[in-house]
């Protein structure tokens, strides 16, 4: 069995993780889905920034868990959650680490949504 590789944030792949410093506010079918003024931004190299919202400022009664798993040298495994409002289901439309990797530990307990895959995602 073969180790994953963890790798290290540096100037060839910068990671930084801080305060957003304005509401964020998540939607799905016209439904408030998450609502926080405490979010992260991470940017990481060339990606655009992703708002880490805290899991305690999402509406957990629609959310469930999924099987999906992924991996990232950089931040440690990921676990997805699908959104189901009025019926309606979105597939592993939120991702999370539940253990991640020192360089970005400060999104522990956080989750963050795919773009395309929620109706939108408000800054300010």
């Amino acid at each position: 069995m073969t180790e994953k590789p963890r790798l290290q944030p540096g100037p060839d792949h910068p990671i930084t993780v801080t305060p957003t410093g304005e509401r964020v506010v998540v939607t799905v079918a016209g439904k408030v889905v998450a609502d926080t003024n405490n979010a992260l931004s991470l940017h990481e190299s060339t990606y655009p920034a992703v708002q880490y919202v805290p899991l305690a400022d999402v509406d957990r009664t629609l959310l469930e868990r999924t099987g999906t798993q992924t991996y990232c040298p950089y931040k440690g495994d990921a676990g997805y959650y699908s959104i189901t409002v009025d019926g309606d289901t979105v597939v592993d439309a939120i991702w999370e680490y539940t253990a991640p990797y020192d360089a970005v530990a400060q999104i522990k307990d956080h989750v963050a949504f795919y773009p395309d895959r929620v109706e939108s995602i408000t800054i300010g």
